[in-house]
């Protein structure tokens, strides 16, 4: 069995937050959010990192992160441009933004030779999920089935106080495995309640309390690359009618598509853990009290890497 590979989606330059969100400092040592993930995903028995990144952020990258991470683990880059596109197709004029989660993944087809993980490289997700996801990677086989996992969160563990966020809303069986996955890009506290809009706030559904999302924390096999490349093209040809600008082809769609079609099944790996992330600039604090609270605690070193970089 191949050893799992680390997928980082860094491309993202945090247009909501207003900068590089990726990798403004966290720690009180000048650690990064992803330094705290990679941290764990090592413990957790993963070898080889590959970062997905946009060229124009290459250079700093590679200085805060890419070059200390090369001494503890396997480096390997990939880059989401908005114009890596199939033959035939152009980007429409105005567009600046990539084209989401999944045409991400596929940026990275020509360096992952093995089952991989996904994660976003500006959210925490604790030290239980790179455990769970590794072990199942380890260990799971595709057969009549693409054999797929994600690990799944609850709902109010996976909020911030500062603004929206976007979010895998899941049903799982009985059993844990997922049925249905829909993405609510505009999930907020509204009172006591989180709710999603998808008319501009015109109107407003509560998410039941207790539900699992995706955090993009998924396990793949490599199927998912030619599924996410054969669908690449019907995705584009609606978004360059109907939404040219904005329009974005995510994970949880492929996924969603592969589970209707019985082609694919998903283990949701449930972790108890609280997401912290800096989608805005005021999550920030919050982040930087948790990484100091849980080194209190003893779940980190005060040096992450020391006698490593």
């Amino acid at each position: 069995m191949k050893e799992p590979v680390l997928v980082v989606m860094a491309a993202g330059m945090g247009s909501r937050y207003g900068g590089p969100k990726q990798i403004d400092p966290v720690g009180d040592n000048g650690e990064i959010i992803i330094d705290f993930s990679l941290y764990d995903a090592v413990k957790a028995g993963f070898k080889k990192v590959v970062f997905l990144i946009k060229k124009s952020i290459e250079a700093d990258f590679k200085e805060i992160i890419g070059d200390r991470m090369s001494k503890i683990i396997e480096v390997k880059y990939a880059y989401q441009e908005v114009d890596e596109l199939p033959p035939g197709y152009r980007v429409p004029q105005g567009r600046g933004k990539p084209w989401g989660t999944a045409h991400a993944v596929l940026c990275c087809r020509e360096v992952i030779d093995a089952p991989f993980a996904v994660i976003n490289a500006d959210d925490y997700y604790g030290k239980d999920a790179f455990r769970l996801i590794y072990d199942y990677l380890l260990h799971s086989r595709d057969d009549e089935l693409y054999r797929y996992a994600m690990v799944g969160y609850t709902l109010e563990n996976t909020l911030t106080d500062h603004g929206h966020v976007a979010r895998g809303v899941c049903v799982a069986t009985p059993d844990g495995f997922l049925q249905d996955i829909h993405e609510r890009t505009h999930i907020e506290k509204r009172g006591d309640a989180a709710q999603y809009t998808e008319d501009g706030g015109s109107s407003w559904i509560t998410v039941p309390r207790g539900s699992t999302v995706s955090m993009n924390l998924w396990g793949f096999s490599e199927s998912i690359l030619e599924e996410i490349a054969a669908r690449f093209p019907a995705f584009l040809d609606n978004a360059l009618k109907n939404n040219p600008l904005k329009a974005e082809f995510f994970l949880p769609t492929v996924v969603d598509e592969l589970l209707k079609s019985e082609k694919a099944s998903v283990k949701v790996l449930q972790s108890p853990d609280r997401w912290y992330g800096v989608t805005y600039r005021e999550d920030k604090p919050v982040v930087v009290e948790a990484i100091r609270r849980m080194r209190k605690q003893g779940i980190y070193p005060d040096k992450l890497w020391e006698g490593n970089t």
